[in-house]
């Protein structure tokens, strides 16, 4: 399941988050990359550690917990802390796949790569090339979103960053581990959680079969969570 959610941050929070960005000097990004994505990755990112990348970090984990569309798409149970690249003229991240397992810089804990999530910190008129590609059952989906909007899919899928070939590209990536393992479960609880907020907005919240439905829905959660 591949999803967009729109404004995780305004446009002016976004072009502020940028700004503070800009301003900040960026190291090779080969410095994180696993072996097979180094010989693949040319762009740059700010130390993981620095102060504004754990700054803005916090900002971005605490907007996520305040944003319905992702918690019942994602159903987090841990949240690596958010990092940050960018993109010039020539840079590019060839097609790889995401670490299955990552560590949290901070308190060293292991954690399993479900999803992946990109926000965007530059407007797609700002920069040609750098697009999202992502592979999924349904073919290659490509992604390039307006600034605070953000991107969500299995971190099983071979993805790339296309060359940027004008303007340059920022964003914020990072990795969760969900409740539920399964993309395809995941997928099932998502429909069902929207469809029963759709039910409820059109019968009542109070409405036998809403309730009886959500019922449902968390006797799923609770056979198929890890927690």
């Amino acid at each position: 399941m591949l999803i967009t959610i729109p404004e995780i941050f305004r446009r002016e929070e976004a072009l502020a988050i940028r700004a503070r960005l800009d301003a900040e000097a960026w190291e090779d990004g080969r410095l994180t990359a696993g072996a097979q994505s180094q010989r693949v990755k040319r762009n740059r990112q700010l130390g993981p550690t620095s102060d504004v990348a754990r700054d803005l970090g916090q900002t971005i984990l605490e907007r996520l917990q305040q944003t319905p569309l992702f918690l019942s798409a994602a159903l987090p149970l841990r949240i690596l802390p958010p990092m940050f690249n960018r993109y010039e003229s020539g840079e590019t991240f060839g097609v790889h796949v995401d670490n299955a397992i990552r560590v949290n810089p901070f308190t060293s804990e292991r954690l399993r790569t479900d999803l992946s999530m990109t926000i965007f910190f530059s407007d797609p008129d700002e920069y040609d090339g750098g697009t999202l590609v992502v592979e999924d059952h349904y073919g290659a989906q490509e992604v390039k979103l307006p600034a605070g909007d953000m991107v969500l899919y299995p971190s099983t899928s071979l993805h790339e960053v296309t060359p940027v070939t004008r303007g340059t590209r920022v964003s914020s990536f990072f990795w969760l581990q969900s409740m539920v393992r399964s993309n395809e479960q995941r997928t099932i609880l998502f429909d069902m959680d929207q469809t029963i907020q759709v039910l409820a907005g059109r019968m009542g919240a109070g409405d036998a079969e809403v309730v009886r439905l959500t019922g449902i829905y968390h006797n799923l959660v609770r056979n198929w969570a890890e927690v």
